[in-house]
C-alpha cells in the first residue's frame, strides 16, 4: 500500500514568465526543468508515494510549484488564495484533487496566502508574513486550526520569498534552517540543524516517510543531514530555482490516514 499520495503539476511552457520577488530573472530551460520534474516525480515514486500529475497550461507559468495552492494536515486541506493573483486560475485542478482525499476548507478574501509560507511542525505551525502571505490569512487558519489541537504563529519572512526558504522540517522537533533568513529563537523547543554557510538557499528539503528529498545543488548541507543519521535523496532542481522553486514547491504529499 502506498506511505500516500504526493500531487504534483506539470511544468508549464511558460515557466520563465514566472514570478519573482528576489532573484533576477534568467533563462529557464524548460525541457531540462521537464526532466527533471520526472526525476522528482520518480524519487517520490520509490519513496512508496502514487503520485497524482495534474496537467498545465501556457497561462500558469508557477503551476509546477504546486505546494502553494494548498496546505494538507491529516484532517483537511486548506485551499488557498495565493498571493499573485496571476496563480488564481491553479485552484480549481487542485482542489478536485485533494477533494477525493480530505474535507476541504477555502480561504477567503482578504485573505491571502502561499503554501510555501506555511510551516507544520507536528501540532505547531509556523505562518511566514511575506509578499504572499498576511495576517488575516493566518487568523483564519488559527481560527479553523484550533479544534484539531493545532497551534498557529505568525512569522515574519525577510530576504526570502517564503517560509520553507529559510526553514524546513526534518522531523516533527528537528528543523533545517538559514539563521541569516529567520531568527532562531523563533524555534525554541526544536532542534536545529544550519545550513553551510556557503549554501544560503539549502533550507528547503521535503520531508518524507522514511527519507528527506533534497536537492543536489547543495552537497555540504547534504552532508550535515546525513551525519545527523538522515537518509537523503538528491534530486536536480537547478530550473525550478531559477524560478524561486525548490523540492517542497513541487509536491503535496497527503499522507494516508
Amino acid at each position: 500500500m502506498p506511505s500516500g499520495i504526493a500531487i504534483t503539476r506539470a511544468v508549464s511552457a511558460a515557466l520563465g514568465d514566472c514570478e519573482l520577488t528576489h532573484l533576477e530573472r534568467v533563462p529557464i530551460d524548460v525541457e531540462v526543468a521537464r526532466a527533471q520534474h520526472r526525476e522528482y516525480e520518480q524519487a517520490l515514486r520509490e519513496a512508496g508515494y502514487a503520485v497524482e500529475h495534474l496537467e498545465s497550461t501556457n497561462e500558469m507559468p508557477d503551476s509546477v510549484f504546486v505546494e502553494d495552492i494548498a496546505v494538507v494536515f491529516d484532517e483537511l486541506a486548506i485551499i488557498t488564495r495565493p498571493g499573485a493573483a496571476s496563480r488564481h486560475i491553479e485552484t480549481p485542478a487542485v482542489a478536485d484533487a485533494l477533494m477525493r482525499h480530505r474535507p476541504l476548507y477555502v480561504m477567503e478574501a482578504p485573505g491571502t496566502a502561499d503554501g510555501g509560507d506555511v510551516l507544520i511542525a507536528g501540532k505547531q505551525v509556523f505562518v511566514g508574513l511575506s509578499t504572499r502571505t498576511n495576517d488575516h490569512a493566518a487568523v483564519q487558519m488559527a481560527q479553523l486550526l484550533q479544534p484539531y489541537g493545532y497551534k498557529v504563529r505568525e512569522v515574519v519572512v525577510h530576504d526570502c520569498l517564503h517560509l520553507k526558504s529559510a526553514v524546513t522540517t526534518l522531523s516533527d522537533d528537528l528543523l533545517l534552517v538559514n539563521p541569516a533568513w529567520i531568527d532562531r529563537r523563533t524555534f525554541d523547543g526544536f532542534a536545529l540543524v544550519e545550513v553551510d554557510a556557503e549554501e544560503p538557499r539549502a533550507a528547503n528539503a521535503l520531508r518524507l516517510d522514511d527519507r528527506i528529498l533534497y536537492s543536489a545543488s547543495f552537497p555540504r548541507t547534504a552532508a550535515r543531514l546525513e551525519r545527523r543519521g538522515l537518509r537523503v535523496e538528491r534530486v536536480s532542481a537547478s530550473e525550478v530555482a531559477k524560478a524561486e522553486g525548490a523540492v517542497t514547491c513541487c509536491s503535496l504529499i497527503v499522507r494516508n490516514l
